[in-house]
C-alpha cells in the first residue's frame, strides 16, 4: 500500500545530512531479484546506505550488497547464474565418485528406507550448491563474524522451526546465516545454526523494518516484493490456496509496516512467482522501474558519494593455497575418507573450481545431511585454513527404482536396495534386481578408503536370447560345414570380482583384482542326438586377473557437452574348467577414449576412439570382441556399433572411431547425427589392417528426450555395406 505524506514535510525530513539511512528488503523468492534493479537506481543517485536488513531473498541480495557489491555487479552475477543447478543441487557428474556415479545413473526414484518404513526427504534440496555459490561471492568477508563490521552493517531474519519465533542473525557465519534466512520450507532443508533449527524468516517477519529502525536509522528505504492476494479466478490449485493462506498474515503486516517506511518501493511483479528465476532480466528491470518512480524522494538522500565509501571490495580468486585442514562432526566416517572425497591435501595450491568439485564429490555420497565450511586466512597470511563441520546422515538404507527397454535385454523393472555402513563405517552395499523379459542382478560392495586402497566386491548376472554372429562360436571350417552366419542363442553370464581400488593423480581410478566368470551359451538351432537338449557352445568357468584404469569428466553420461573420458581394461585369463579342454592362457586388452566439447549452448560434438587386441592362445573365441548395436553397460567385450545389430561383427582385435553431433532443439530434447567406423578381424595389428580404410561403417539419425526415467531414444541407423537399416529404441537409464 502506498502512503502519501506531505511532500514538504517529507523532503525536510529526508534532506538532513546527519540522518542515517536504512534499507530493508523483503523476501519473495525469484521476485526478490527486483531488489537488484532498485539498488542500481540507489547507486546511480549516490545514496549512502548506513544499514541493510533483509529476509529470505532480501537477505541474500542484502548481504551481497552490504559486502561491497554494487547493484550493477549483482545484476551481472544473477543474470549469469544457473539457478536450476543452484537451487536443485544438481551436482556436476564429474564431481561424483566412480561408485556413486555408476550407482546413481540408473534410478528414476530414490527413497530413504529405515525401520522397514519408507520416508520422504525433508526438502528437494540440501542447499549445498547455493552455499558453495554464495560462499565464493562472499569470500572477501568470510572472516567477518560480526555483521555490523561489514562494509555496510547488516542483519537478517530467520525462523526457529521448533518455537516458531523470530531469530535475528547478525553474528557468525554470514553465508550460513543468509542460507537459513532463505531456507524456504520444502525447497531447502532447515539449517542447523548455533544449536537452532532455522527456516525461512518470511514465516514470521518478511519485512524487518522495526528491527532496522531500532539500529538507529532515521530514514528507511523499503523494497517490498511480496505477493498480493489472489482473486477467485486465480485460486485454481492446492499450492495457490496454501500460498494465499500464508499471505493473509504477511499482507496484513505490510498494511502497518508500509506506513512506517519513509520511501516505500513496490515493484509491479504480480505476473511472476517465487521460482520465476528464468525471468531474471525482466524482474530486475521492473525493480529498476519501481525505483525510478521514487526518483524525487531518493534524490533528496543523495550525497553524491555513490558507494565509494566502501573500503572492502569484493574479489574472487581462481585458486587458493589450503594449509591447515580442520574437520569436525565425524563419528562413523574417517578423516581419510573425507579428504579422499574432497581430494584435498594440506599445503597444496588448488583451483577454486577443483575445491568445489571435491566438496560436491563428498556431498554426492549422501552420507552427510549438511556440510558447512569456511576459509580463513592462515596465520602466516599465505593462503587459507579450511574449517569444515559435517553432520552425518542417520538414514543408511535406500530403496531405488527404475524402468528400461532396449533391443537386447527387452523390458525390465529395476528394484534396488542400497545399504551404507553395512559392516564397516565407510562401506556401501548395493543390490539391483531386474525383473522382466530377462531376469538379471547386480551386486556391488565397496569399503571406501579415499586416497588409500579401497576394497570392493562385484557380482553380476546377465542373460538374453539373441541371433548373433556365428564367428563368435564356430571356427571357419565349422561355419562352412553348417552354412550358418547367424545363430539364435541363449547366453548367461555371471561375473564375480574382488578388487582393490585407489585414486591416482586425483582424477584417475585404478583397480586391480581377480575375477571368476561363469559363461553358458546354448542354442536350439543346431540339432543334437537328443532333440530335447540344446546344443552347448559354452559351459565354462574362467578365472582371470585384471587391471582397470578410468578417467571420466563428461558432464553427462548420455548427452555430454564437455569433458574427457578414458577407460582401459586388461584381463589375463589363467584357468578354465574342463568344458574348455583346449584352454591355454591368454590376455585381452582394450581401451576407449573420448572428448566432448560445445560449439554453442545448443550444439555439442563428441569424438571417441577405441581399440582392443588379444595376446597368447587364440582358440577361445567366446570372449573375443563383438561389435554391433547401441547401448551402455554391455557385458564382456561387446562393443556398440551403429548400423549393425548386436554381436554382428567379431574378431580378436579391433579399432573403432566414433563421432556425434548433438543439437538440443528444446530443453532436454536432442537431435543427433552419429557415425562410426571400424576394422575388426583376427590379428589386425599384426597384419597392418588396423591402419587401412574401414571395413565397417555405420551412421545414425536420432531423437531423444531426457526425462526423469532416463533418456527416451529412437535411432535409425544405416550401414553402406549391408545396404539396410537398423532401428534402435531405448527407454530409461541403462542397467
Amino acid at each position: 500500500m502506498f502512503v502519501f505524506i506531505s511532500a514538504k514535510a517529507q523532503n525536510d525530513s529526508l534532506q538532513s545530512n546527519n540522518q542515517k539511512v536504512g534499507l530493508v528488503l523483503s523476501g519473495g523468492g525469484a521476485k526478490g531479484l527486483a531488489h537488484i534493479g532498485t539498488l542500481k537506481i540507489i547507486d546511480s543517485l549516490g545514496v549512502k546506505v548506513d544499514y541493510v536488513a533483509g529476509t529470505s531473498m532480501g537477505a541474500i541480495v542484502g548481504a551481497l550488497y552490504a559486502s561491497g557489491y554494487s547493484g550493477k555487479q549483482l545484476d551481472s552475477i544473477f543474470r549469469n547464474a544457473d539457478f536450476d543447478n543452484i537451487i536443485i543441487d544438481n551436482l556436476p557428474r564429474a564431481s561424483k565418485g566412480f561408485f556413486e556415479r555408476n550407482n546413481d545413473e540408473k534410478y528414476a526414484l530414490k527413497l530413504p528406507f529405515d525401520d522397514f518404513k519408507l520416508k520422504l526427504p525433508s526438502a528437494l534440496s540440501k542447499g549445498q550448491n547455493a552455499y558453495n555459490y554464495l560462499l565464493k561471492l562472499l569470500l572477501h568477508v568470510n572472516e567477518i563474524e560480526n555483521f555490523s563490521e561489514l562494509p555496510i552493517p547488516f542483519f537478517c531474519v530467520a525462523t526457529n522451526m521448533e518455537t516458531g519465533k523470530q531469530v535475528i542473525l547478525e553474528k557468525g557465519n554470514l553465508t550460513q546465516s543468509i542460507m537459513a534466512s532463505g531456507a524456504l520450507p520444502s525447497l531447502f532443508q532447515p539449517v542447523n545454526l548455533n544449536g537452532q533449527i532455522l527456516i525461512d524468516g518470511g514465516v514470521v517477519n518478511n519485512y524487518p523494518i522495526d528491527e532496522l529502525r531500532a539500529k538507529g536509522m532515521d530514514i528507511i528505504i523499503g523494497v517490498d516484493v511480496q505477493d498480493g492476494l489472489m482473486n477467485r479466478d486465480e485460486l485454481i490449485s492446492a499450492p495457490d490456496v496454501l500460498l494465499q493462506i500464508n499471505n493473509f498474515r504477511t499482507i496484513k503486516d505490510m498494511e502497518v509496516k508500509s506506513k512506517k517506511t519513509d520511501i516505500y518501493i513496490k515493484p509491479n511483479i504480480k505476473d511472476y512467482n517465487v521460482v520465476s528465476f528464468d525471468d531474471a532480466k525482466e524482474i530486475v528491470d521492473l525493480g529498476k522501474l519501481a525505483g525510478l518512480e521514487k526518483l524525487k524522494e531518493l534524490n533528496t538522500l543523495a550525497k553524491k558519494a555513490s558507494v565509494s565509501h566502501l573500503k572492502l571490495r569484493p574479489y574472487q580468486q581462481d585458486s587458493i593455497v589450503v594449509n591447515q585442514i580442520s574437520i569436525k562432526g565425524l563419528e562413523k566416517y574417517t578423516r581419510a575418507y573425507v579428504l579422499g572425497k574432497l581430494k584435498l591435501k594440506g599445503g597444496e595450491k588448488i583451483s577454486y573450481n577443483e575445491l568445489m568439485k571435491g566438496i560436491n564429490s563428498l556431498v554426492a555420497t549422501n552420507n552427510f545431511d549438511s556440510f558447512e565450511y569456511q576459509l580463513k586466512t592462515s596465520k602466516n597470511k599465505k593462503g587459507f585454513d579450511f574449517y569444515a563441520n559435517l553432520k552425518e546422515t542417520e538414514t543408511t538404507t535406500f530403496l531405488k527404482f527404475g524402468v528400461h527397454y532396449d533391443d537386447l535385454y527387452k523390458s525390465g523393472v529395476l528394484v534396488n536396495i542400497t545399504k551404507k555402513r553395512l559392516l564397516f563405517d565407510s562401506d556401501i552395499a548395493s543390490l539391483d534386481v531386474v525383473l522382466g523379459d530377462n531376469v538379471r542382478y547386480n551386486f556391488e560392495y565397496l569399503i571406501d578408503k579415499g586416497f588409500y586402497w579401497s576394497v570392493g566386491v562385484r557380482s553380476r548376472f546377465n542373460n538374453f536370447y539373441k541371433n548373433i554372429s556365428a564367428q563368435l562360436l564356430l571356427d571357419d571350417s565349422e561355419i562352412d560345414a553348417t552354412g550358418l552366419n547367424k545363430i539364435e542363442v541363449a547366453l548367461q553370464d555371471q561375473t564375480n570380482q574382488f578388487y582393490l581400488q585407489t585414486l591416482f593423480r586425483k582424477d584417475f581410478a585404478f583397480s586391480a583384482g581377480a575375477e571368476h566368470k561363469r559363461l553358458e551359451i546354448s542354442s536350439e538351432t543346431l540339432a543334437t542326438n537328443n532333440e530335447d537338449e540344446d546344443f552347448i557352445f559354452e559351459n565354462t568357468d574362467y578365472f582371470s586377473a585384471f587391471g582397470w584404469l578410468t578417467l571420466d569428466t563428461y558432464d553427462d553420461k548420455y548427452f555430454p557437452k564437455k569433458g574427457v573420458f578414458f577407460d582401459g581394461d586388461v584381463h589375463t585369463y589363467l584357468y578354465a574348467s574342463h568344458f574348455n579342454s583346449t584352454f591355454e592362457p591368454f590376455t585381452l586388452a582394450k581401451a576407449n577414449m573420448g572428448y566432448a566439447f560445445s560449439v554453442s549452448d545448443k550444439l555439442a560434438i563428441n569424438l571417441q576412439t577405441s581399440g582392443g587386441f588379444k595376446l597368447g592362445d587364440k582358440s577361445t573365441q567366446t570372449l573375443d570382441f563383438a561389435l554391433g548395436g547401441y547401448g551402455n553397460n554391455l557385458i564382456n567385450n561387446f562393443i556398440p556399433f551403429l548400423g549393425y545389430d548386436f554381436i554382428s561383427i567379431t574378431g580378436n582385435s579391433f579399432v573403432k572411431a566414433y563421432a556425434s553431433v548433438d543439437f538440443e532443439v528444446l530443453k532436454n530434447h536432442h537431435f543427433t547425427i552419429e557415425g562410426n567406423w571400424a576394422n575388426v578381424d583376427d590379428d589386425i595389428f599384426d597384419s597392418g589392417e588396423w591402419f587401412t580404410l574401414p571395413d565397417y561403417r555405420g551412421y545414425a539419425l536420432g531423437y531423444a528426450i531426457d526425462t526423469f526415467l532416463g533418456p527416451i531414444q529412437v535411432k535409425y541407423s544405416f550401414s553402406p555395406e549391408r545396404n539396410q537399416g537398423v532401428l534402435f529404441v531405448n527407454l530409461g537409464f541403462w542397467f
